[in-house]
């Protein structure tokens, strides 16, 4: 495993029960001890199964089988036409079909950005899977006793403004065709971040060099744009499934509170603007086991900026929970 090349993980495909085609990496250590939870890892936006690249190999050489896949819409996996197939719902059904396909009854599920989002989603609607979860970068928000438009959320948090852009149908034409200033200007340290409030004009300024001082080197952002030249509309509509992710969540009932014993890791930087303090104050309302872990100077990329913490700090999670080679000698 070099996490400068992609073709030396494992890959491989599956046509799982949901109907769907999943691309995944599948990384099992020489040394497998079955008995181990594999960990499943669930990429963000704009990202992909390679975001995990500097941690797959550290878990691995562990004792920990590491499952990636492509989320649904990215990479080599399906991409549905219809946004509502991008709800949580349907996204935690494809991941348990994927345990399914993979005969794994249990997982530990870490998840980032938009999959950390689905990693404590998989928790309300597929409790019996989990072992333990770990979320970087977004807190857990419950389920919604009434509906909040993405207009609402907006005005209360004017940071996540850029998600109306990415909910209205212009922006798949107008990212697509500005792939590479795309890309760029989302991989950024927080000292060096663009201003997001007028995307779509940033994105379409030939005047600025989007290159510099990106969080990727050239052949990685080569690699990532080869990943989304099939199209936008897939990664863009988890930005469209407000509405339906509340009526989902509404009609299954689902309880506001984690598992009380479920052990929960939450892992984040400081410096991210897309994780306020008040939201991850706020998490500790709804999770019983809950450890939380600031990483300082560190912005939403932490497994760019932070490679090592973020793998150890998980090893030191999961062996405090009786689950690594370590905890067992």
């Amino acid at each position: 495993m070099n996490p400068t090349d992609p073709q030396t993980f494992s890959h491989r495909t599956a046509q799982i029960s949901t109907g769907r085609l999943y691309h995944f990496i599948d990384q099992v250590p020489s040394n497998y001890d079955p008995t181990q939870p594999p960990l499943v890892c669930l990429h963000g936006f704009p990202d992909s199964w390679f975001g995990w690249r500097y941690q797959i190999g550290p878990w691995c050489r562990q004792g920990f089988r590491v499952i990636v896949p492509d989320m649904l819409g990215y990479g080599e996996t399906d991409m549905p036409h219809d946004s509502s197939a991008y709800s949580p719902k349907n996204i935690c059904n494809d991941i348990s079909a994927l345990l399914d396909f993979l005969a794994i009854p249990k997982a530990v599920v870490i998840g980032h950005d938009w999959g950390s989002h689905m990693a404590g989603r998989f928790a309300l609607w597929h409790p019996d899977r989990l072992i333990a979860l770990v979320m970087l970068s977004i807190p857990y928000v419950p389920p919604k006793e009434q509906y909040v438009s993405l207009e609402e959320l907006v005005r209360a948090y004017p940071p996540y403004r850029y998600q109306v852009y990415f909910a209205s149908e212009s922006s798949t034409s107008e990212i697509e065709e500005n792939l590479v200033p795309f890309l760029a200007s989302a991989f950024r340290t927080p000292e060096k971040a663009m201003s997001w409030s007028k995307l779509n004009e940033l994105i379409t300024n030939k005047q600025i060099n989007f290159i510099d001082d990106c969080l990727l080197n050239e052949r990685e952002l080569q690699f990532y744009v080869s990943r989304f030249q099939r199209g936008m509309r897939g990664p863009l509509s988890y930005y469209r499934t407000t509405k339906t992710r509340f009526e989902e969540e509404k009609e299954a009932q689902l309880p506001v509170h984690l598992p009380p014993n479920l052990p929960v890791l939450f892992l984040y930087g400081t410096k991210d603007a897309t994780c306020p303090s008040s939201a991850v104050r706020n998490a500790h309302k709804f999770i019983s086991r809950l450890n939380t872990v600031a990483i300082e100077d560190v912005g939403h990329w932490v497994m760019l900026q932070a490679q090592d913490r973020v793998a150890l700090e998980v090893l030191r999670f999961l062996s405090s929970l009786g689950l690594s080679q370590q905890s067992r000698l």
